[in-house]
This record gives structure tokens, sequence and C-alpha cells, in this order.
């Protein structure tokens, strides 16, 4: 019987396609509005991230980058 051969190479890239082309980008102007939303303290960090749909290790990143300007 003759081995099977698999197409892990392009089903690995087809993979890493797909995550690239589902990534949210934030621009600037979103990160500031983002950021200074949750500054405020109106809603938790938790239910701000999942309303905008991004994770809590993605959000608090963004805060030093308000600092810094």
């Amino acid at each position: 019987m003759m081995p099977r051969r698999t197409n892990k190479p392009s089903t690995e890239k087809a993979v890493r396609d797909i995550r690239r082309a589902t990534q949210r980008r934030y621009s600037a102007e979103e990160k500031i509005r983002i950021v200074l939303e949750g500054l405020r303290g109106e809603n938790s960090i938790a239910e701000l991230c999942r309303r905008e749909g991004l994770n809590a290790n993605v959000y608090y990143p963004y805060r030093p980058l308000l600092n810094s300007t």
C-alpha cells in the first residue's frame, strides 16, 4: 500500500491566510477612543473589550500609547 501524501504546507498556509484576513486592525483614532472610554471607568474593561470585539490582552498595551503623547 502506498503512503498517502499530505498537503500540510498548503493547509498551514491556508490557515495563516485566514487568520490574517480576519485579524482586526485598529486605527490610531479607534485605539484612542477605546482607551479613553476605558479610562472613564463607566464600564469594566472586560465589558468594553467584549463590546469592541477585542481581547483584554490587546487593550492593555494601548494604554501606554496614549500616555506617551
